[in-house]
């Protein structure tokens, strides 16, 4: 199960150049000549995070990341300089100092080895925040974002502890109204369109209760995974059961990773049936894009929503 989330959560969630560079492409909004301007963050600054009050003492120079989206949060907001470690599953942006690090084989001497006065963690998987805080290294715990409004309240926090309080309010503010935009421009479906999401070809997948399951919500899609009534809000579905939910648009997560993709989908036992399958709505994305909550959010929600207004022209059509 840790492998799972290593990689869906992204946690590291398995690309594409500068966050900022890929948002102003899809925006035009120059993201990265904002964001990367350091704004004078008081220091010391003590942040509630999910591991409690974290104190940072000064403005960091060497931050560890052991998280794939603060690892993108970081060079968004405009911190990429400071950054001079990151886990393997960081893949993104392609600049970042990856490294052997993960979170299952995370030890104090294998972070310490780097000297960071920073170190970021999507999860205290060993306990280790601790033992580094002994060493008068800050470390900061940013687990997986349940909401939209978590995945927000993470990137300003990244952002007090680094030093750019102005990069990552311009970050939030540029999500924000993006997803408003992409809210506001696409039709609501004149009949509920079932979605699944695939996180891996067994069938795990993401309820309304995710940050992913948000955005399909803002479409105004209906996610099959909540009508399972499985705990947790990333539960393995049953092959009979996608089947028999028979979702109008389907979303491979998996296509870096498992390499899904519409052919093998099509090749599953009794998946040809399928409305989406059938319609030509199953739709790849990039495992990172979809399984991170960090600025690359406003890309799969643009993708979903484009999927959305195919459905609607074909039902219009018919």
């Amino acid at each position: 199960m840790a492998r799972h989330r290593a990689r869906w959560w992204c946690l590291r969630w398995c690309p594409l150049a500068l966050v900022a560079l890929t948002l102003s492409a899809c925006s035009g909004a120059g993201v990265h000549s904002v964001a990367s301007k350091a704004s004078a963050s008081p220091f010391p600054v003590t942040i509630s995070a999910a591991d409690g009050e974290v104190k940072v003492p000064h403005r960091p120079h060497r931050i560890v990341s052991v998280s794939a989206t603060a690892t993108e949060d970081l060079y968004a907001i405009g911190a990429g300089g400071q950054v001079i470690a990151v886990d393997r599953y960081s893949t993104f942006p392609p600049q970042a100092p990856r490294t052997s690090l993960t979170e299952t084989s995370l030890n104090v001497e294998a972070i310490a080895k780097y000297r960071p006065d920073l170190v970021v963690l999507a999860e205290d998987t060993n306990h280790i925040a601790a033992e580094l805080g002994k060493l008068g290294i800050s470390v900061l715990v940013e687990p997986a974002a349940s909401t939209l409004s978590s995945a927000y309240r993470e990137i300003d926090q990244l952002g007090q502890a680094s030093g750019h309080v102005a990069g990552a309010r311009h970050v939030v503010n540029h999500i924000r109204s993006e997803l408003a935009a992409i809210a506001r421009s696409t039709p609501r479906p004149k009949r509920p369109l079932r979605v699944y999401h695939e996180l891996e070809p067994t069938f795990y997948s993401a309820t309304s209760h995710t940050f992913i399951g948000q955005i399909y919500s803002m479409l105004g899609l209906q996610n099959i995974a909540d009508a399972a009534h499985l705990s947790g809000p990333y539960p393995q579905l049953s092959d009979e059961y996608i089947i028999a939910a028979n979702p109008d648009l389907v979303v491979l997560a998996d296509t870096v990773c498992c390499k899904q993709s519409a052919a093998t989908v099509a090749a599953r036992p009794g998946w040809r049936d399928i409305a989406a399958v059938k319609d030509g709505a199953v739709v790849p994305v990039n495992d990172s894009i979809a399984s991170q909550w960090g600025p690359r959010i406003v890309i799969f929600a643009r993708t979903i929503a484009a999927a959305v207004r195919r459905l609607e022209k074909r039902e219009g059509s018919r």
